[in-house]
């Protein structure tokens, strides 16, 4: 079943669109960078909604102006930051700053954010080099780990009322053995597509993302295409992360006033049959699964957002499921459960919210809630039912700490039931790709997360990560919560269920990365990262210390945390 079946939306909206931006590409540091100001301001804005990536260039342009208007631009280093937003997104806020000196042949580098580009009235392109090269050691291999990407990213307008985006690399790479480790359980790599096997115990894979989107209105904005897409302030989301690889999807989203409203659907991959050569191909295709997606986010006052959400993922080719598309799932402004349960169909419904509270200057709280199956009366008899199955997350961000400029902290806790996004039918669980939609390790776990950012000159960033995560694995034959991709139908016990049950893997996890902005975009990181995972069965009982130095432009950097 194609995505055609909602294609046919675009045709009727297009012929209204009088205005658009293309969207800043994912990326944690990048992100983060932005946020932070709205907390030192001690208040939520209207321009952006940062439960919600990414986020428009237009919509950053006009944040940097209302952050600027308040005085927080103040240190060297977020005077830095704030040229440096305004040129990568120079289309809107027009910086002056922008211009290089010397451009390279008359031709290329004419602004420092753009090997070239055009900017005439009808017509706004950007092209850009993707470009990341590293090499490092991994004290469980015997060979060096190492990264080989290189690709080329184009946005642009057309008459300022159609944009587009691509962007695609050729990548070849030596993973760290306990992400080797994760490829093992269903020859999958995390983040990626298809992959294949490349020298001695590499991989290679092409990554391809790209999309149209316009206004159809002031305030509604349209994509069409193949990319990916986080919800939530944390450093997981239990909604919808960008764990798993790009999908193609249809997304329609609404902000006016204090409303943010996304609706989007997505065609995404129910099965990706590998071996330890690589994906398996399927000349029949693999089988498709949809996730239709609803995300209501609202500012109340001037320091609280609170957002509402609901997934539901369908299938058209399981057997045990429908067997049809839903074309009910594509009203955008329905609740989807009800219709899930007239049409007496066996999908998976998750509900839930998120909140951010930005309480005083310089600190936020922000958590989330999702719901996949729950009875309160269970609950508070506290009987441990399988079938409430719950996600939590809470955490807190500190900005400018202990008055020192431009050290940021965050702490996030996060617990997952056993069982939860997982479901009764081989094609249901809140997966792409045999990926994890939400958190990396699937469910049946609880975590803690601490994290330290430091930019004590401005193109320098140091950044600390420290976890702690315990998760309940299976051996074989069992089904205690963890894995989402088996069948909840199997688990071990209706009873008595905790998060963490069956065999418990504890995992530390420490990184530490430095980064040195050459030039626009252009990075040089050093990388540490030390690794335990204790556990009684032998693949989860390992000890990893790995070291690394990438050159890295145009390119959000590679993170396996998990």
């Amino acid at each position: 079943m194609k995505m055609r079946y909602f294609a046919f939306f675009l045709a009727g909206i297009s012929t209204v669109a009088s205005g658009q931006s293309n969207y800043a590409p994912l990326n944690d540091d990048y992100y983060h960078l932005l946020d932070r100001y709205e907390i030192r301001a001690g208040r939520v804005f209207d321009e952006i909604f940062t439960s919600a990536k990414p986020y428009k260039r237009s919509d950053i342009a006009h944040y940097l102006d209302t952050v600027a208007s308040l005085g927080l631009f103040e240190s060297q280093s977020d005077a830095f930051n704030n040229e440096y937003f305004r040129n990568d997104n120079w289309e809107w806020a027009r910086p002056e700053t922008n211009e290089s000196r010397k451009p390279w042949f008359n031709t290329f580098y004419k602004k420092k954010s753009d090997l070239f580009y055009v900017d005439q009235p009808d017509f706004d392109l950007h092209v850009n080099p993707v470009l990341f090269v590293g090499v490092g050691t991994d004290s469980e291999l015997d060979e060096p780990v190492f990264y080989n990407t290189r690709g080329v990213e184009v946005r642009g307008m057309v008459d300022h009322k159609v944009g587009f985006y691509t962007y695609f690399t050729d990548n070849q790479a030596r993973l760290p053995s306990y992400v080797q480790q994760y490829q093992s359980q269903y020859w999958v790599i995390p983040h990626e597509g298809f992959w294949k096997r490349y020298g001695n115990g590499g991989v290679d894979f092409l990554q391809a993302r790209g999309y149209i989107t316009f206004d159809a209105t002031e305030h509604i904005n349209v994509q069409f295409g193949y990319d990916r897409f986080f919800y939530g302030n944390g450093v997981r989301s239990l909604i919808l992360s960008d764990f798993p690889p790009p999908a193609f999807f249809l997304k329609g989203a609404v902000k006016v006033w204090k409303l943010n409203y996304v609706f989007s659907l997505s065609q995404i991959k129910a099965d990706a049959p590998g071996s330890a050569n690589g994906s398996g191909v399927n000349f029949m295709g693999n089988p498709n699964k949809f996730t239709a997606f609803h995300h209501l986010s609202l500012n109340i006052g001037r320091k609280v957002n609170i957002g509402l959400f609901e997934s539901i993922i369908f299938s058209t080719d399981d057997t045990t499921g429908t067997g049809e598309f839903e074309f009910s799932y594509l009203n955008p402004i329905i609740f989807f459960r009800a219709i899930e349960q007239q049409n007496g169909s066996s999908d998976n419904v998750l509900l839930g919210l998120d909140f951010k509270v930005n309480a005083i200057r310089d600190i936020s709280f922000y958590g989330q809630l999702m719901l996949d199956e729950f009875l309160l009366e269970n609950l508070r008899e506290g009987s441990g039912w399988w079938a409430n199955k719950w996600a939590l997350q809470l955490g807190a961000k500190y900005i400018d700490a202990l008055g020192i400029s431009n050290l940021d902290l965050q702490l996030e806790g996060n617990l997952i039931r056993p069982y939860a996004y997982s479901h009764n039918t081989s094609f249901g669980s809140y997966s792409s790709f045999l990926q994890p939609m939400a958190h990396p390790l699937g469910a049946n776990l609880k975590e803690v997360i601490g994290i330290a950012r430091y930019q004590p000159l401005p193109r320098l960033t140091l950044k600390g990560v420290a976890s702690i995560t315990h998760v309940g694995r299976d051996d074989v034959d069992e089904n205690w919560g963890g894995d989402i991709l088996k069948l909840n139908n199997t688990r071990e016990r209706e009873y008595g269920n905790e998060i963490a049950q069956g065999n418990l893997n504890k995992i530390y996890y420490l990184s530490f990365t430095a980064s040195w902005m050459a030039r626009h975009n252009l990075f040089i990181d050093g990388h540490f990262v030390a690794r335990r995972s204790k556990s009684m069965q032998t693949i989860f009982d390992n000890e990893t210390y790995l070291a690394s130095l990438a050159l890295r432009w145009n390119i959000a950097r590679r993170d396996y945390h998990f």
